[in-house]
């Protein structure tokens, strides 16, 4: 089960993962299965403390079709100075435009932001065969680290939000049936 706000464990900052045994398996594995199952939003990240663990692991999964990527003790060595802004359409491919992206979190049911995040990061993390890596990740992908690295740390987006003095906004239907963004008063 994936934990809400107001739970603190998603505001501590976790611990590393010492050792790959049974235990961390046995996480990585309902963690996969809870990213998995989300819907509306489809989720493309968890970390650990959002299903009540707080050790430095998460997952990703940018598409429906993409195989889930287990990081351990990740952390960001590097990031662009440059900003990216990334709109991720119904269909899941994510594509270049000149708008804000709007971030939601799967901890803070129905909550949207508009977010600048750093167009490219460096990450550092151990793989589920304990071997340390390093490697390079850009547009979605370095979205959804930082995402889920600020999970890590005790950070949610919200505070991402609105440290860069934007707004907040909930889905709600109008009289039609279609979806619209509604400013959340603060």
């Amino acid at each position: 089960m994936i934990i809400t706000v107001p739970n603190k464990i998603l505001i501590t900052h976790a611990k590393s993962v010492k050792k790959i045994d049974k235990k961390i398996l046995q996480i990585v594995n309902k963690m996969k299965q809870a990213l998995i199952n989300t819907h509306n939003p489809k989720g493309v990240g968890l970390a650990a403390p959002q299903m009540g663990i707080p050790l430095r692991i998460f997952i990703t999964r940018p598409t429906k079709t993409s195989p889930i990527e287990v990081f351990l003790n990740p952390q960001i060595t590097w990031h662009s100075v440059e900003t990216e802004e990334i709109i991720r359409p119904e269909d899941g491919q994510p594509s270049l435009r000149k708008e804000k992206k709007l971030e939601g979190c799967l901890s803070i049911p129905n909550v949207w932001g508009y977010l600048k995040r750093n167009k490219k990061v460096r990450l550092r993390f151990m793989d589920m065969n304990g071997i340390m890596q390093e490697k390079e990740f850009g547009g979605f992908m370095a979205t959804i680290i930082q995402h889920e690295t600020d999970h890590l740390n005790g950070i949610l987006f919200t505070q991402r939000v609105l440290e860069q003095k934007q707004k907040l906004y909930q889905i709600e239907e109008d009289e039609k049936g279609e979806e619209k963004l509604v400013e959340i008063e603060i």
